[in-house]
């Protein structure tokens, strides 16, 4: 992953780095008050050869439909075969604060998607006037209309989002944390009649010395113990235990702090080299398709010890 807070010199040399190192994509988030999703994909796709570039993910709410096909088309037209959309609700409060919490997110998220595909198609839309998304004979220019339409993915973590996922989406990105435990009872909700990818996010730190690299990841773990984090927590034996932790616990670091290291094993990409790829594979074995490690600590540092994974 590409850190949300890079400084502005290091976005293109991080992402060339990653190029060069093996990784096989970089996914680039759009958080509210952080960078734009759409301007951060176009940056590191031109800047680099062949490594594949996810935004995970675009807001529904925040992004006018007719428009953010314009937008996926134009990268897609540009970097064929090297473009993953992720689009979701966004996190509530944040959506809230800035005036665009939709009356029905499900329904946005499910008529959104399934819109955007059909204009990356070349096909001419019109829709329903009592839905949320309202497009009146609107197509993409034929000169326009990629030839490959980019997978569109579902950022979503409810049970019926997921189900949403499922119907009309290629793919579910997943944020962190995510366990085997949690991707397998995310499939079951999705539940996906043919190809589904499954993008897990999940905080990571390697170094040959275990104890360094637990130290490392404990900062990512901050903010799993607020309530938004809930569904991924539930799978686990210790979910309780944890949820009663951050109860007892004075702030977020504190919180994290405190995670016994059985817990932060589970609950990030981490460990020895070794280590961090039996975790790696305890995911795949799950379902999941693609795991993005989100670097702990200093970026080209963390790049470069993340990459002994490969």
């Amino acid at each position: 992953m590409l850190p949300r807070d890079l400084d502005p010199a290091l976005v293109v040399p991080f992402a060339r780095r990653a190029d060069e190192l093996g990784f096989d994509e970089l996914w680039v988030v759009e958080d509210l008050g952080f960078r734009g999703g759409f301007a951060q994909a176009a940056a590191v796709l031109a800047a680099t050869a062949r490594v594949r570039v996810g935004i995970g993910v675009l807001p529904a709410g925040a992004r006018n439909t007719a428009f953010a096909a314009m937008e996926v088309a134009t990268l897609a037209q540009l970097f064929p075969g090297r473009l993953d959309v992720g689009v979701g609700h966004g996190m509530p409060d944040w959506m809230r604060s800035a005036g665009q919490w939709p009356a029905s997110p499900l329904r946005l998220l499910e008529d959104q998607l399934d819109a955007l595909r059909r204009l990356l198609r070349g096909e001419e839309v019109e829709t329903g006037g009592d839905g949320p998304v309202r497009l009146r004979g609107v197509r993409l220019d034929p000169a326009c209309v990629p030839r490959q339409v980019p997978p569109l993915l579902a950022g979503v973590r409810g049970p019926r989002s997921l189900a949403v996922a499922g119907r009309v989406a290629d793919g579910t990105v997943l944020a962190e944390p995510v366990t085997p435990e949690y991707a397998r009872a995310a499939l079951e909700r999705i539940a996906a009649t043919g190809p589904h990818r499954v993008v897990a996010y999940n905080a990571a730190a390697v170094h040959e010395d275990e104890a360094e690299a637990l130290a490392a990841v404990r900062p990512g773990l901050q903010w799993i113990g607020d309530p938004d984090w809930a569904p991924h927590l539930a799978p686990l034996p210790f979910a309780d235990e944890l949820a009663a932790l951050r109860r007892g616990a004075a702030d977020r670091e504190d919180f994290a702090r405190r995670l016994p290291e059985q817990w932060v094993r589970r609950l990030a990409v981490t460990g020895t080299p070794q280590q961090a790829r039996d975790r790696l594979e305890e995911l795949f074995a799950a379902g999941v398709t693609s795991a993005v490690l989100i670097p702990a600590g200093d970026p080209a540092r963390a790049l470069e010890q993340l990459a002994a994974v490969l």
